[in-house]
């Protein structure tokens, strides 16, 4: 079997379901037409308030990108990645502002010349006059954040609680816990997980017994094998995160941890776009989209032949 969604193509049929909206123009939905009057300064401010840089880990590089903060912002595109794909997306429909969840500039760079991919984006985006800001791990450990929109994703419900709680601040932090509304098999909750993120080609993994009930589960959005002996020592029945790998998910699985469900590490983090779309529109009168172009950075899936 072959799945293909191709890096910078729409979600297969997910963005028609009706649990998470990808495309709002919310301006026109609340019936005011009026766009003026809104500078980008104040979408920062909104954004900072929610997820604030000093969350942020020492070595991330979150915030304004590049854009001038007194201009007026219309139009504002979600996305998880900051690549040619979504540039084109957003100049094609006009945006003003790019909001991603991964930094583009996230390791040192000494020019941002044309002649370099990361410098070509850049000069696109001044060049159209659209803004690009990020918020990264200070999302990550928002309340809500990356993992909360994660968690809802996969069915859990009720209250979560972090899974390495911030130290100013025990409702937020790393990761969640929660718990399924009813039991079930680890089967089921693996392919409930799967229908409720977007396709990609790396799919959703499990490793465990199939047929063992499970009902409390720990989700991290993105790469979460740091927090694997957090995930045993809460004592959860499954931990569902991305990127795992072999040998660190091996050793738990032989030392009876809870299963383990490994998903693409941009479905994971897609969901919380609609959360952070939400936080703004409900502050400010923009036209919003969230991008459904799959931009994880595999492509193509075949299994084995034996």
């Amino acid at each position: 079997m072959t799945i293909s969604p191709r890096c910078g193509s729409p979600i297969p049929s997910f963005q028609t379901r009706s649990h998470i909206v990808v495309v709002r123009d919310s301006a026109e939905a609340s019936g005011n037409g009026s766009l003026r009057g809104v500078r980008l300064s104040h979408v920062i401010k909104v954004l900072e308030d929610t997820y604030p840089p000093s969350w942020a880990e020492s070595w991330d590089a979150v915030g304004l990108v590049c854009g001038d903060p007194d201009q007026e912002i219309g139009r504002v595109l979600f996305a998880v990645d900051p690549v040619a794909a979504v540039v084109d997306e957003a100049l094609e429909w006009s945006a003003d502002l790019i909001v991603t969840h991964h930094p583009l500039l996230l390791r040192g760079v000494t020019s941002v010349a044309a002649t370099t991919p990361k410098g070509r984006l850049i000069h696109r985006l001044i060049t159209a006059g659209t803004a690009l800001y990020t918020a990264h791990t200070n999302a990550d450990v928002a309340d809500p954040g990356v993992s909360d929109a994660l968690a809802r994703a996969v069915g859990l419900t009720g209250d979560l609680r972090p899974m390495v709680p911030a130290a100013d601040d025990p409702a937020r932090g790393l990761g969640r816990i929660g718990e399924l509304a009813e039991p079930m098999t680890f089967a089921d909750f693996t392919a409930r997980a799967a229908a409720g993120l977007p396709a990609t080609a790396w799919g959703v993994r499990g490793a465990g017994d199939p047929a063992r009930e499970v009902r409390t589960v720990a989700v991290c959005g993105g790469a979460g094998d740091s927090l694997l002996d957090t995930a045993r020592s809460a004592g959860v029945d499954v931990y569902l995160t991305a990127d795992l790998r072999h040998h660190p998910a091996s050793e738990f699985a032989e030392h009876d941890g809870p299963a383990l469900v490994d998903a693409a590490h941009w479905a994971t983090e897609w969901p919380w776009l609609a959360d952070a779309e939400t936080r703004l529109t409900q502050a400010l009168d923009v036209k919003t989209r969230v991008s459904t172009l799959v931009t994880d950075a595999w492509s193509l899936h075949y299994e084995g032949a034996m």
